[in-house]
């Protein structure tokens, strides 16, 4: 029964020393005076800086559970230590986490600050990239409207099917058992509640389009949240983007976005980043960003910002020479089922062409694709719908129109090359594969540390800014851990 004094607990050079220094002496709490205005009438709130504190040390250790942080704060010397043995409710850490994304941001860039205060931050190279995680939803759930309208009609069927059977039983008067009638008549029940539910969403929520106007699958659960393809499979989730910079792999910039495709997410990350560091920044750094992010669109913005940025293509590991006996990037031979452009008889002088059955085509246009000039042939109706080799080149019988075929004519040569050409030569050449290759030991450590020492497998809560919230104090986790491991603040190391 001797007295415990909580200051000995936590042990300098720890996590939770780093922890219990920065939100005492580093980061200004003010964002969180108006929450807490209750003087008249309120109870005493409890300390943000107590709060933030128990959370923060329960996301280093990969605790996300409100219930499982409050049996910390009343088990666990350290988290007691840390709350001052406060012992705050479940429901207050949940409704405190589920207001982060109103003052993160301030929060988040404060800590960069500090980070760069402590030379932590180089301005050398940054990495982009993006962690797909599942969010707390079921991707069941999903669809189009049009697709789950036939979800809702198929449930009502499955219904009307189990009450005709239980009519006809009673008509009959057919012996059936009192435990499988039960069962069918909750399963109707659970049917009618999910038909319900699915017919009250189609009506209050208007359909999700994509980055092309095109209309995407909902969730019902969390409509924010996307499915989205892993080399794990298809999931409901978030990606949780990051930039990160070379020199202690500090995040620097991040945000969870409801999307999986990211050739339109450089762009809002290295806004963030110049918001955080300066343009100066940006200015200085190499930029690294793997195949998907790779667009025309991207290369652009890159130029116009002055950034010097290494964007792979899809085909970057292909024509790279060390990569050339690895069997996924060899060239997969494909059984030909049909004539291909080379198996036509292309005239470039003359520009006439004729199909593998000798029949002269005609000239129905031209376009520029990939910085080369094509033009467009097509055989004429009336020969392609009695030609014997008709099954051979094309795969259905023609209707209106014959077989077409693009044949390239020329390289296209400006005064200004192409940016996606440029963007190639610049990443295949000897000095952009060595700055290109340092984009995995800069990025990839820091989704690692989060995935599976912090243990974040899937997002807990719902919705774009709460998600969002959560991944970046996640990112703040990992930050802290740098300024433990490397930083030099007074107090830190003793």
């Amino acid at each position: 029964m001797l007295p415990v004094n909580f200051s000995e607990q936590i042990l300098p050079g720890t996590f939770e020393y780093t922890l219990q220094y920065l939100i005492e002496n580093e980061i200004d709490l003010t964002v969180f005076d108006q929450w807490y205005n209750n003087d008249e009438g309120g109870s005493p709130a409890y300390d943000p800086a107590v709060l933030l504190k128990i959370i923060f040390l329960a996301y280093s250790r990969g605790i996300t559970s409100s219930r499982k942080i409050e049996r910390l704060c009343r088990e666990n010397i350290v988290f007691m230590a840390l709350s001052s043995d406060s012992q705050p409710h479940f429901t207050t850490i949940a409704h405190f986490i589920s207001r982060m994304d109103e003052v993160i941001k301030p929060l988040f860039t404060q800590l960069l600050m500090t980070c760069h205060e402590a030379k932590l931050i180089g301005q050398e190279m940054f990495a982009i990239d993006g962690c797909k995680l599942p969010s707390n939803a079921s991707k069941e759930w999903s669809g189009t409207h049009k697709e789950l309208e036939k979800k809702h009609q198929k449930i009502d069927r499955a219904v009307r099917r189990m009450m005709a059977k239980h009519r006809k039983e009673d008509d009959s008067k057919q012996e059936n058992s009192s435990t499988q009638r039960e069962k069918e008549q909750h399963q109707i029940k659970t049917l009618r509640k999910a038909s319900k539910k699915i017919k009250q969403f189609c009506k209050t929520n208007t359909e999700r389009t994509g980055v092309k106007g095109k209309p995407v699958k909902s969730n019902i659960t969390d409509n924010e949240s996307a499915k989205m393809k892993t080399s794990h499979g298809v999931l409901q989730g978030y990606n949780g983007v990051a930039a990160v910079d070379s020199k202690n792999q500090v995040v620097i910039a991040a945000e969870a976005f409801g999307q999986g495709p990211e050739n339109n997410l450089l762009k809002p990350l290295v806004e963030q980043t110049q918001e955080n560091l300066g343009t100066k920044y940006t200015d200085q750094a190499k930029l690294t960003v793997d195949a998907g992010f790779h667009s025309r669109d991207n290369l652009k913005y890159c130029k116009g910002e002055n950034i010097d940025a290494y964007i792979a293509d899809g085909n970057f590991r292909k024509r790279d020479p060390r990569f050339k006996e690895y069997v996924r990037f060899k060239p997969k031979e494909k059984l030909k089922k049909h004539y291909s452009p080379e198996d036509f008889d292309f005239d470039a002088e003359n520009n006439t062409c004729h199909c593998p059955a000798n029949k002269k085509m005609w000239k129905s246009g031209a376009r520029i694709i990939g910085g080369f000039h094509y033009i467009n042939f097509q055989g004429y109706l009336r020969d392609c719908r009695a030609c014997p080799l008709q099954n051979k080149c094309m795969r259905k019988p023609p209707k209106e129109s014959g077989r077409q075929v693009s044949m390239r004519q020329e390289e296209i040569k400006s005064k200004s090359p192409d940016l996606i050409v440029q963007m190639k030569e610049k990443i295949d050449s000897s000095g952009g594969r060595h700055i290109y290759s340092q984009r995995l030991g800069i990025v990839e450590p820091v989704f690692g540390n989060i995935n599976t020492n912090k243990r974040l497998n899937r997002f807990s809560l719902r919705g774009k800014t709460k998600v969002n919230a959560q991944w970046l104090m996640y990112c703040m986790v990992h930050n802290i851990e740098k300024l433990q491991e490397y930083g030099q603040l007074a107090g830190v190391r003793s």
